[in-house]
């Protein structure tokens, strides 16, 4: 008789689980263990593609401050080339810069930016991975734009639906990833000295939409990795624990 082999499916689920079970223990380089090792054995299927399980062991990685192993995750996930809920260059941008490897993290940013900037999640986590780095600048450039883009889309839904027309699901993913940003930004802001703006001002009035406010005084190592238990897979993003280049004397903006 021949032998048979158990091939696991990759699961959604299952790495949701390994994810808040690290959470919670804080066993983060034994979730990254079982993770890689899933990713190279299982077959992936419609819910979890195997460039983001790559993707999401190399988040594993780096909370068990192993951004060797995170970047190869990283690298895995981009030659994959599968759909990810992330660019696998951001993610793969701080590990490098963990490694020392400045050159070729600004490199990849650069890259993404040139490319254009599309994906206001994107333009939040770079703005994240420079804040850790102290580059305000570089960071407010990038917050800026996925300010832009959130308004861009909203008005163009704006000018495509109409009153009965069903909002589609993405506006409110757009609205939260909205006042994160005008959080971050203002915070950026804040440190680097410069007066309030007109996007600032906006973090004054109620989101709409029923998305719920966000904290103007959260800053990148301050944040809690959405997952995709608490929504779908379009709403996670690689925020890692890390801490934030913000000055302590940061004030958060009265409301």
């Amino acid at each position: 008789m021949g032998t048979f082999w158990i091939v696991p499916v990759l699961s959604r689920e299952e790495f949701d689980a390994i994810e808040f079970s690290a959470a919670f223990s804080g066993e983060h380089e034994a979730a990254a263990q079982r993770m890689s090792r899933l990713a190279v054995t299982g077959t992936q299927s419609a819910s979890m593609p195997r460039a983001e399980a790559f993707l999401r062991a190399g988040e594993q990685w780096l909370l068990a401050d192993d951004p060797a192993a995170a970047a190869s995750g990283f690298r895995l996930a981009l030659a994959d080339g599968g759909p990810v809920f992330v660019d696998p260059r951001v993610p793969l941008s701080r590990a490098l810069f963990q490694l020392g490897k400045s050159a070729e993290a600004h490199a990849l940013i650069s890259k993404l930016k040139a490319e254009g900037r599309r994906d206001p999640r994107v333009c939040d986590l770079v703005a994240e991975v420079l804040v850790d780095r102290s580059d305000l600048p570089g960071a407010l450039d990038w917050a800026t734009a996925g300010v832009e883009l959130c308004l861009q889309r909203e008005a163009e839904r704006g000018a495509q639906g109409g009153p009965a027309e069903p909002e589609p699901a993405e506006a409110g993913d757009d609205r939260s990833e909205f006042r994160l940003l005008l959080s971050l930004r203002y915070r950026i802001r804040n440190d680097l000295g410069l007066p309030e703006d007109d996007y600032d001002k906006l973090l004054d009035e109620e989101p709409s939409g029923g998305a719920g406010p966000a904290e103007a005084g959260t800053v990148a190592g301050q944040r809690v990795a959405r997952t995709a238990s608490e929504s779908d897979a379009a709403s996670r993003s690689t925020r890692t624990t890390s801490p934030s280049a913000m000055s302590p004397d940061s004030k958060p903006r009265a409301s």
